[in-house]
């Protein structure tokens, strides 16, 4: 955060010299006519893909023997205008794996989110309409020292979990660049339709040559707050999603969105008393508890194919109970990933 906040600070003071504010209103225009048309569809979009590879014989500073990684990112767009109506589509897609000679092939970054808001016009900044976000991951995540003993046990997989936000509400834009969507009310699921157990002892009894005293694993589905036997939680809250998409200076683009989610209804805790067994209290309902979803993509144009991205994504779910020195805690979650690779735009 404070790395984009010295970019916009620097950019503002970028801008005082009267040359250079000129060729930053010249860039501003461009972005505008590049991202706004009158009527019908209009489609685009950017493929980035990355392979990174080391290795090492007889290196006296310590090194991997060989190491590969290889990302791709595909960000999509498909918009629709007709007269005062507007259908506004975005699909985000990234997988990145890492190879070494001590870990093996690991995961380190995974992410499905399609962002479709319909609106009418009321004027010429304010619209109202609908939001719909879905969000999950391709394949399966794995946590490497499950329990502190080097165990491999499975934390999620597609559709495991997932979240789908349904809400109306108000659009504000009051430029090209940016849009700020406000819901009082609206519906938020989170889903986990496969692999809802996911025990890696049987029924979830751990032996006692892990852990001293009796104790039981925790249901893939109760990691996010949802209860195996239903594979889906539903809240009913407020929802606000901002939008920034912008040419902060030449060649480099900042594109980021915030999620804000207020959950109105109560929520559960689960306990487990038994292999395979537990009990759901409910708790009562906690709108102070915001939960964030918050994306950021910079992106800097080396040349026409060569592209270096930076992702910060930034997750707090209050419902997400797997941190803290007891393992019952929610956190906030941070991720990042640096690529450098092959980049193609339409």
């Amino acid at each position: 955060m404070l790395f984009f906040l010295m970019l916009m600070i620097g950019t503002q003071a970028f801008a005082q010299d009267q040359s250079l504010k000129e060729i930053k209103q010249n860039m501003e225009r461009n972005t505008v006519t590049d991202t706004t048309h009158k009527s019908g569809w209009k489609a685009g979009g950017t493929f980035n893909i990355g392979i990174g590879q080391g290795s090492s014989s007889n290196w006296a500073g310590g090194a991997e023997i060989f190491s590969l990684s290889v990302s791709g990112y595909l960000s999509t767009f498909a918009n629709l205008r007709d007269g005062r109506f507007g259908w506004y589509n975005n699909l985000d897609l990234g997988y990145a794996l890492m190879n070494n000679s001590s870990l093996n092939t690991r995961k380190t970054d995974d992410k499905i989110d399609l962002y479709s808001k319909a609106l009418s016009d009321l004027s010429e900044k304010l619209s109202i309409g609908g939001v719909l976000n879905f969000r999950t991951q391709f394949d399966r995540g794995v946590d490497y020292n499950y329990l502190g003993a080097d165990l491999k046990r499975r934390t999620s997989s597609f559709l495991a979990p997932a979240y789908l936000v349904l809400a109306p509400g108000i659009d504000w834009k009051p430029g090209a660049n940016f849009s700020l969507f406000l819901s009082p009310i609206g519906g938020r699921f989170v889903i986990v339709s496969r692999h809802h157990k996911s025990y890696y002892f049987p029924n979830g009894e751990i032996p006692d040559a892990v852990t001293p005293s009796p104790d039981y694993e925790l249901p893939l589905a109760i990691l996010y707050g949802v209860d195996p036997a239903k594979n889906v939680r539903t809240e009913v809250g407020g929802f606000a999603s901002a939008k920034l998409k912008k040419e902060i200076l030449k060649n480099v683009s900042l594109s980021s969105r915030l999620d804000l989610y207020s959950n109105y209804l109560k929520s559960d805790r689960f306990e487990m008393t038994g292999p395979d067994q537990y009990i759901v209290n409910r708790v009562g309902s906690k709108p102070q508890n915001v939960d964030v979803f918050w994306t950021n993509q910079l992106g800097f144009k080396v040349n026409k194919y060569i592209n270096v991205g930076y992702n910060v994504d930034i997750v707090y779910d209050d419902d997400v109970r797997q941190f803290g020195p007891n393992a019952n805690a929610p956190r906030t979650q941070f991720r990042s990933y640096l690529t450098i690779g092959f980049n193609t735009q339409w």
